[in-house]
């Protein structure tokens, strides 16, 4: 199964017309997830192609407005839409009062539970497991609390020689305990190693997650790794006294954090408005994380 990321918004506090705010789709064996909401993003998964009823988790980095304003007009879209299944909303525990009070405000009654779970300022661990995939959250150094999240698969069952198994005729029922890496023993004594059956398991692929934050050496240790690092950039070196002041990262700060953690590839956005273009950006990224990359909206990534 596909571990897709689709960049809903690219850019920083101030949208243009060109990037929205911060907001990215993740399909991941089959888990539909949504990491922060800026203005516009329903708006954006329309333009892009993303069934927004799917979505399971929403996970909100930070408190500022262009990471969150678009979740209640968001919820209320899904509930127009006929939405009934729950939907699990992490972030801040401020997160909850603001989206409950703006809907008893508005007498919007949701046709769908809403369970939010409070993400402490400074933790770090896992936040969601099921028998496919975890995500895990760990702290971000900036004005605000603000927190980091992976995405990663679990371990993948072993693939099944298909040609071997169906031309010695086993049971269908040794299907199960070969992928889980069991050898069986039939009923006449006869042991059938899963080895002799079964191909390794297709590699597990990781995300990793960084919204507004300073320089912060700390995070390695939980996207160490990380096939894929999306890390902000507002800044470029010029600006980073204007980066030191607002607690945001530059280009080559976020190329920095790539290379210490040994991650496969970076992707940087929320670059500020005030560039015209991301040209300064990948120069000054490059020569440090020659695998770097800026994001525009609309783009896609497989993991």
């Amino acid at each position: 199964m596909s571990f897709k990321v689709t960049i809903l918004g690219s850019g920083a506090a101030l949208p243009t017309a060109q990037k929205n705010p911060t907001s990215q789709y993740i399909e991941c064996q089959n888990r539909h997830i949504l990491i922060d909401c800026g203005e516009g993003s329903q708006m954006q998964m329309r333009k892009f192609g993303v069934k927004l009823q799917k979505i399971s988790h929403i996970l909100i980095s930070h408190l500022h407005g262009d990471h969150y304003f678009g979740l209640v007009g968001l919820l209320s879209t899904m509930h127009l839409l006929g939405r009934d299944k729950g939907i699990h909303i992490y972030g801040p525990k401020e997160l909850e009062q603001i989206i409950r009070l703006q809907l008893e405000i508005a007498g919007n009654k949701i046709g769908f539970s809403l369970e939010f779970h409070h993400i402490k300022k400074n933790q770090t661990g896992l936040l969601f497991e099921d028998k496919c995939i975890e995500i895990h959250t760990f702290p971000l150094k900036h004005k605000i609390q603000t927190n980091g999240f992976l995405i990663k698969e679990k371990e993948k069952e072993l693939t099944l020689d298909s040609e071997r198994f169906y031309s010695d005729k086993l049971s269908i029922q040794f299907i199960q305990y070969f992928k889980k890496g069991q050898n069986v023993t039939d009923e006449n004594g006869s042991t059938y190693f899963y080895k002799d059956y079964t191909f390794k398991a297709m590699p597990t692929k990781s995300y990793a997650f960084c919204s507004d934050t300073a320089y912060n050496e700390n995070i390695i240790t939980s996207i160490k790794n990380s096939d894929v690092l999306y890390h902000e950039a507002t800044f470029t070196e010029k600006e980073l006294d204007r980066a030191k002041v607002t607690l945001h990262s530059t280009a080559k700060q976020a190329a920095t954090i790539a290379l210490k953690a040994n991650v496969g590839k970076l992707l940087m956005g929320h670059l500020s408005a005030r560039f015209k273009n991301d040209k300064q950006h990948l120069i000054e990224a490059k020569k440090v994380f020659e695998n770097s990359f800026v994001v525009d909206d609309g783009d896609e990534f497989i993991i």
